[in-house]
């Protein structure tokens, strides 16, 4: 072994496929641009605000008072939302399987939950969880025939995402037509209505971009490929030309499109009933129809504030906004929330923790098939030579 080698560092791994690459030479990383290091300040001074209005939420309200509405529930009843949500992810999985029937149910319901953890539990904006869900849904035996590359994952994760708006968006303006039935003097109604019709304007843009964007999309793909680690940058940049041609396979089905975007819209509604069920076991009342205006309006705005991580300090004030125009105290909607989050850390943490553990059992599996291979082309070939002489 040559003077100041080690032999502790592995073959490189890619982030999104984990498939090991061969070493093409010495890696020359990328120092980060002036508007990475921007961002970055971003979103720690964006968590930073957001824990810091939570904090001024509980002593404004009590700490004493906002205790004692979270421990209403019980560990029971907090039992209770958590298998709710639970039945949320379900149907929020088969949103997505309806558009890539391919794909294994139980691999997308994991990949989904991977994503939806990362961006809930770690300090990541949504984008980070995006690229997370990415990774998770490029696995081996991930499919019924073969194993998925990352473009097909990158294009599984956009759809998806972009269903779940268009569901997002039918949502929303329903939670706004309510909140203007109960409470027509709410300031919030206005606003909302202009950034869910803003949001549906996105969102045909984004659809057209992915039907049509041809070199925009490989532009943009190419683009982000140089500001990733050395031994990632070979495999976003070959999968560039193909991530168009799965957008185009993947929107040439309609049907399966819209599908997705109704069962998303189910998972929506879903997703109120959890919030209703939540508060009914606080032992307060608050019907349904107001329930989907409260989630509906609060989840339009945690989307306008994607940059946020966790759209702390958002959502709280949502909650509390909302609340107090269907009659709700304010410590217990600030409740309400901390037990959002409570449950979102519930399912999140463990499904991190899975998922991590079992990377390392793959990426160990990985390594050992590879050494027989790099033993014997490190060997002589008398020694490889199997022939008689």
């Amino acid at each position: 072994m040559e003077k100041g080698r080690t032999s502790c560092a592995g073959p490189p791994v890619s982030i999104f496929s984990g498939q090991i690459r061969p070493a093409s030479g010495p890696s020359h990383e990328l120092q980060p641009t002036d508007g990475q290091i921007l961002l970055k300040k971003l979103t720690i001074l964006l968590t930073l605000l957001g824990l810091a209005a939570i904090t001024a939420a509980m002593a404004w309200n009590g700490f004493d008072s906002v205790a004692a509405a979270v421990s209403r529930i019980g560990i029971v009843g907090f039992f209770l939302t958590i298998l709710a949500q639970l039945a949320v992810d379900a149907i929020l999985g088969c949103a997505w399987h309806a558009a890539f029937p391919t794909m294994t149910y139980r691999h997308l319901l994991l990949a989904r939950m991977i994503r939806d953890a990362a961006s809930t539990c770690l300090p990541f904006s949504q984008l980070g969880g995006i690229v997370l869900g990415i990774r998770a849904t490029s696995r081996h035996h991930a499919v019924k025939i073969s194993s998925i590359e990352w473009p097909e994952a990158a294009c599984a994760n956009v759809v998806d995402i972009t269903t779940e708006v268009l569901g997002q968006i039918v949502f929303i303006l329903l939670a706004v037509t309510l909140l203007a039935v109960g409470s027509s003097s709410s300031p919030l109604v206005k606003p909302v209505i202009i950034g869910a019709l803003l949001l549906a304007v996105g969102a045909a843009g984004f659809i057209w971009t992915q039907q049509r964007g041809g070199t925009a999309v490989k532009r943009t793909v190419r683009l982000l490929g140089r500001h990733i680690a050395g031994q990632w940058q070979a495999t976003v940049m070959d999968g560039a030309g193909t991530l168009q041609d799965w957008m185009e396979k993947a929107w040439s089905r309609p049907g399966r499109i819209s599908a997705s975007a109704a069962i998303h819209l189910m998972g929506w509604i879903s997703s109120a009933g959890v919030l209703w069920l939540t508060v009914y076991l606080m032992g307060a009342s608050l019907s349904f129809p107001d329930a989907i205006a409260i989630e509906g309006v609060t989840c339009g705005l945690m989307s306008a504030s994607f940059l946020v991580p966790a759209a702390l300090g958002v959502q709280e004030g949502a909650y509390m906004t909302l609340g107090h125009a269907f009659g709700l105290d304010a410590s217990l909607c600030l409740a309400l929330s901390l037990l959002r989050r409570g449950r979102e850390v519930s399912i999140g943490i463990p499904t991190l923790v899975w998922w991590q553990l079992s990377e390392m059992r793959a990426l160990k599996a990985r390594t050992a098939q590879t050494k027989p291979h790099v033993l014997s082309a490190g060997l002589p070939d008398a020694l490889t030579d199997t022939t008689e002489g």
